[in-house]
């Protein structure tokens, strides 16, 4: 049974110097973060990171499902319609801010696969709660 899905998406960065140049990103989803949605961004390949590291951020799947539709979020992160059958998802750390544009169509496939793996509403059916206590025992 399957129990993740990656979408590739192109996204830019509207608010940037080059705003026009697209990197490849991934949509991550995993049945056992049945709440979570992660956009993924390739780092430059090195010695030290290899050639498959990235960077994450993990936020709410219904957060993103939502805001293709109508501006959400208030935290870290932020999602809204934009122009153009685009999804902004504003992403806030601390030093500072990126807006990420990304293909409505894309996301909305994304979701799609998501909510087939994971139905909404039966989330915390695929939460293992036993596993995750543990590991934050371990981490203690």
């Amino acid at each position: 049974m399957q129990l993740s899905t990656v979408r590739p998406v192109p996204v830019t960065f509207p608010d940037s110097a080059a705003p026009d140049v697209p990197i490849e990103a991934q949509l991550r989803f995993d049945a056992s973060l049945p709440y979570a949605a992660c956009l993924a961004f390739p780092l430059t390949p090195c010695r030290c990171t290899g050639d498959t590291a990235r960077v994450c951020w993990y936020f709410s799947r219904e957060l993103l499902n939502e805001g293709r539709l109508t501006p959400v979020g208030s935290g870290d992160v932020q999602v809204r319609p934009g122009p153009a059958g685009e999804v902004l998802i504003t992403l806030r750390g601390p030093v500072g801010r990126a807006v990420v544009s990304a293909p409505e169509e894309l996301v909305t496939a994304f979701l799609s696969d998501s909510f087939t793996l994971v139905p909404a509403g039966s989330e915390s059916e695929h939460l293992d709660l036993d596993r995750a206590l543990a590991r934050l025992l371990d981490a203690g």
